[in-house]
């Protein structure tokens, strides 16, 4: 199980399929929309939140059994039935198409599994057991959240922000490191958390990349 390698994938506009329509499908439609991807799903039946979202046209909904050929053009696919035969159709074809795909039965015969996450604006947290153990992979999830908590989403929000001026004004890279680096010596989330941050005006960004500039 070690064999998994966690990655980030850009997953917006990307056409994604989803076989299935029962709770589990709806998990990982949820996931799907969170990162904008073009979801299509295809199972006789769905769910009355999956209904709703095919109402709102935030997904399509093919309302019919998979049939092998349905995965083509796609760059994901979940396997997320309640039948393991179907579930090893799905499989098979993706793997013989090279589509990347998960078997909500079976993390042995899929080629990528789906952490759990916590997320603070453009914080991602992912945790994975490798399929071992879910309930402890939860558990881990709600430390997590409360190590990190709403105040992080603020702090990564400032950093991003500092981190695009710092690239606009200076041109030297190791210049820019340096100067990121000490960002996070600072003690803004201590601000954050009393109440005391605001966000930096352009004069004060210039004024502190000018300082700081001097002392690296």
């Amino acid at each position: 199980m070690e064999r998994y390698t966690p990655i980030f994938v850009d997953l917006s506009r990307k056409s994604c399929c989803v076989i299935g329509g029962g709770r589990v499908a709806e998990r990982k439609i949820k996931g799907l929309l969170h990162a904008e991807a073009q979801i299509t799903v295809i199972s006789p039946e769905i769910t009355s939140t999956l209904q709703q979202l095919h109402q709102d046209s935030r997904i399509q909904w093919i309302a019919r059994s998979y049939r092998n050929g349905d995965l083509r053009g796609a760059f994901l696919v979940y396997a997320a039935t309640d039948h393991s035969e179907v579930n090893l159709s799905v499989v098979r074809e993706a793997e013989e198409a090279g589509i990347l795909v998960n078997d909500a039965m079976s993390a042995e015969n899929s080629t990528f599994i789906t952490p759990s996450v916590v997320r603070r604006g453009r914080l991602s947290i992912a945790i994975s057991t490798a399929g071992a153990g879910p309930a402890a992979a939860a558990e881990i999830r709600a430390t997590l959240e409360q190590q990190f908590g709403e105040e992080y989403e603020t702090y990564i929000d400032f950093l991003y922000q500092m981190r695009m001026e710092v690239k606009a004004r200076v041109s030297s890279p190791s210049l820019r490191g340096k100067l990121l680096r000490r960002l996070t010596e600072m003690d803004v989330l201590e601000h954050i958390r009393t109440g005391q941050f605001q966000y930096w005006t352009e004069e004060q960004i210039g004024d502190w990349i000018s300082h700081n500039q001097e002392d690296v």
